[in-house]
């Protein structure tokens, strides 16, 4: 029921509110109100592309919240992901030990792994020294 009213509030969302989602996700940080957000932020950007510097901006901030809505904006977008843009997100939030931004990273890469397990593997091998196990274990779930 959440999720069939989330999808028909989100044809209503203008670029303009994205600084309301940002305030949202702030100030209501939790991994259950986030990681419906994410899916929200995700759509608008997904059709407002001149957002992605946006995405870019929170994949760096020192909000743990902002930076997993970044890391798990594209979750479900399967052949229409954006790669270089989850690269970006996923490589700048490497080598960390917040619980909740590894297993984000590895959420997103697990999600993406259905529609590009090559690119996944090839990611994970790239970058293993510098990903958490718990990010390892989690997209390489498919493996």
């Amino acid at each position: 029921m959440a999720v069939n009213y989330l999808k028909a509030m989100q044809s209503y969302l203008k670029d303009s509110d994205l600084p309301k989602l940002e305030q949202l996700v702030v100030i209501k940080s939790w991994w259950d109100t986030v990681d419906i957000l994410d899916r929200v932020v995700g759509s608008l950007v997904y059709e407002k592309q001149e957002l992605e510097k946006i995405i870019l901006q929170w994949r760096l901030s020192d909000n743990i919240w902002l930076r997993r809505v970044a890391i798990d904006h594209q979750l479900l977008r399967k052949e229409k992901t954006n790669v270089q843009l989850l690269e970006k997100i996923l490589f700048h939030n490497l080598n960390q030990t917040e619980f909740f931004i590894n297993k984000a990273i590895g959420w997103a890469l697990r999600d993406y792994s259905k529609t590009n397990p090559t690119w996944v593997a090839g990611f994970i091998e790239k970058n293993k020294e510098r990903m958490a196990d718990l990010s390892i274990k989690e997209a390489s779930k498919y493996f």
